[in-house]
C-alpha cells in the first residue's frame, strides 16, 4: 500500500489551500492507512489554538485537526525550526504533534510513496 504524506506549508487563512488539503486528508483516510501529516513554514500556524475567523468572514478549520486521531492518522509531525522561528511551542498548537528537525523532514519525505502539497 502507499505511503502517502499531506505537506502544509501555507498559513492558514489567506488561501483555501490549508482547508481543502485537510478535507483531501480526511477523505484519503478512508482508503489508504498509511497517511503522515507534516507542517513546516507557515503551515505551522494553521495548529495554533484559539483563531478567529469571524472578522475576515472565513471558516476557522482548526477544530477539523482534532478529527485526526478519530480517523487513524497518528503520523502527525510539525517542524521544530519553523515553530521556534515565529516564537510558538507545543502548548500553542490545538494538537499535539511530533516536532522534528529539518533532516528528519528530509527522511519522512523519502520515506513518501505520494506527497501531496497544500
Amino acid at each position: 500500500m502507499s505511503r502517502l504524506i499531506y505537506v502544509f506549508h501555507h498559513a492558514p487563512h489567506g488561501r483555501t489551500s490549508g482547508r481543502e488539503g485537510m478535507d483531501a486528508l480526511l477523505a484519503a483516510s478512508a482508503y489508504c492507512e498509511d497517511i503522515a501529516v507534516l507542517f513546516v513554514g507557515d503551515g505551522v500556524l494553521q495548529l495554533l489554538q484559539g483563531q478567529e475567523t469571524d472578522n475576515i468572514l472565513c471558516k476557522n478549520y482548526a477544530p477539523m485537526l482534532k478529527l485526526l486521531d478519530l480517523y487513524d492518522i497518528d503520523q502527525v509531525f510539525a517542524s521544530q525550526d519553523a515553530l521556534a522561528e515565529r516564537g510558538l511551542a507545543q502548548a500553542d498548537l490545538v494538537i499535539p504533534v511530533t516536532l522534528v528537525q529539518n533532516k528528519a523532514i528530509t527522511e519522512i519525505l523519502h520515506q513518501a510513496d505520494k506527497i501531496l502539497s497544500f
